[in-house]
């Protein structure tokens, strides 16, 4: 297999998954900030652009990261980190459609018509009149996952999933990009730091975007 990596958050989700998987796959970086992901060759690999992909051994590729994730597990289960039953990957996938709803999906639209205009202004549709309306959004979304998981270690319950991990990658990247989350939403700020203290969360950090100071 080969995983096509790049600096960003959604690439950094995977790499976490695999560090929590005690998986290592080879890499092919792909230099989005110049665009590469747009063009030939990678758009043959997958034909939105969009990052990462894994390449299986047979040529298959598997693109999104969920998708990807779910590939993974299914390959390597153990440790569980979607489900070992079909209730606990119910959970998972239910917190993991909540948290991209109501919270990172919404907040990086604010982000791409926003701070990041420039990099995205030829690569999709942006409405910048809604950045502001799309922040709101994702804020009234941490303050109601803020009152969900009182009590909780984890959005799921007591074990780590995916659903952690995504939303974790997503809102560290939002926070460097002028997009943080409401601190004073307390059951949320302890949640980010129990998962930020992980091991894997720094090892997934790219290292061009840790020289550069990002969280991605």
């Amino acid at each position: 297999m080969k995983f096509y990596n790049s600096i960003g958050p959604n690439p950094r989700l995977v790499r976490m998954f695999m560090l929590e998987k005690g998986l290592e796959l080879p890499m092919h970086e792909i230099d989005i900030m110049a665009g590469e992901n747009r063009q030939e060759p990678y758009l043959s690999v997958n034909p939105w652009g969009e990052m990462p992909s894994l390449e299986l051994d047979d040529g298959q590729v598997v693109a999104e990261t969920t998708a990807i994730c779910e590939y993974l597990e299914e390959e390597k289960p153990e440790p569980a980190l979607i489900g070992s039953n079909a209730a606990e990957r119910a959970a998972t996938r239910m917190w993991l459609r909540r948290v991209e709803l109501h919270i990172t999906g919404p907040m990086t639209d604010a982000f791409r018509s926003g701070a990041g205009q420039a990099m995205f202004k030829e690569r999709r549709h942006l409405i910048p009149q809604a950045v502001d309306d799309w922040a709101a959004i994702a804020q009234a979304g941490v303050a109601k996952l803020d009152a969900a998981i009182a009590g909780r270690d984890f959005l799921a319950g007591d074990r780590l999933t995916l659903a952690d991990i995504f939303a974790y990658c997503l809102l560290d990247f939002g926070g460097g990009v002028g997009q943080p989350f409401d601190r004073s939403n307390a059951n949320v700020a302890a949640w980010f730091e129990r998962v930020g203290s992980r091991p894997s969360a720094e090892k997934s950090l790219h290292p061009v975007a840790a020289a550069g100071g990002m969280r991605a």
